[in-house]
């Protein structure tokens, strides 16, 4: 299994203890009678490797952004629910070491338990081989995450087109700033309630940021 994993995540380890460690959630290593290390110290390393690569790459690839822009977007990306869609793409739950409760439990499909694992292979990438290794398995992550980012007005419209009877609709709260650099806050209504507000140089994005802010509220980011 560890093989077919190594294939997936492209990367082969000197030391493929750590993948195994990487995999194996607390549930397992309290029930194994082998003495197995689990993944929450892995977890905590590959949380500051990732965001120091997410930083990095949002820094030389955004640099016309501002620091709180910045943050926003690495928020978005480092988020158990983007984690948790990273570590579907590669199947990571097939491979997780679950004790017995946590299996049947729907352990191997639960956002906590994926986006950790997730943050532990990326930990035991960088033990194994440095950070350019580590580097490399996450930026295809980062840059495809950052076109799912960018589209919050559909995933809402998705989101609420669930129940035909409901509309939404986007209104320009406050507008202020010279031609050359305007600022937008933008509402979006859900019938007659505001159920998010978003800030931006255009009204696109401000829309975005708005429609962001409801799927926040919705628990959907």
């Amino acid at each position: 299994m560890l093989e077919q994993l190594q294939q997936t995540i492209g990367y082969r380890f000197k030391n493929v203890n750590l993948l195994q460690t990487a995999v194996t959630h607390t549930s397992y290593a309290n029930e194994s009678k082998k003495g197995d290390h689990h993944n929450e110290r892995l977890e905590f390393l590959g949380d500051s490797v990732l965001s120091i690569v997410v930083a990095d790459y949002l820094f030389h690839e955004a640099g016309h952004l501002p620091e709180g822009e910045l943050t926003r977007k690495r928020a978005s990306l480092v988020c158990e629910q983007a984690l948790f869609g990273f570590a579907q793409q590669i199947e990571l739950g097939k491979y997780m070491r679950l004790g017995k409760g946590e299996e049947r439990g729907g352990g191997r499909n639960r956002p906590s338990i994926l986006s950790d694992a997730f943050e532990a292979v990326i930990a035991a990438i960088y033990l194994d081989g440095g950070l350019e290794p580590a580097r490399k398995f996450i930026v295809p992550f980062v840059e495809e995450g950052k076109g799912a980012e960018a589209d919050y007005k559909t995933r809402l419209q998705e989101v609420i087109q669930q129940n035909p009877e409901e509309r939404l609709r986007y209104v320009v709260a406050a507008e202020s700033g010279p031609d050359h650099d305007k600022h937008f806050v933008v509402e979006v209504h859900l019938n007659s309630n505001c159920i998010g507000t978003g800030e931006g140089h255009s009204k696109k994005v401000a829309e975005q940021h708005a429609a962001r802010q409801a799927l926040q509220l919705m628990g959907l980011v």
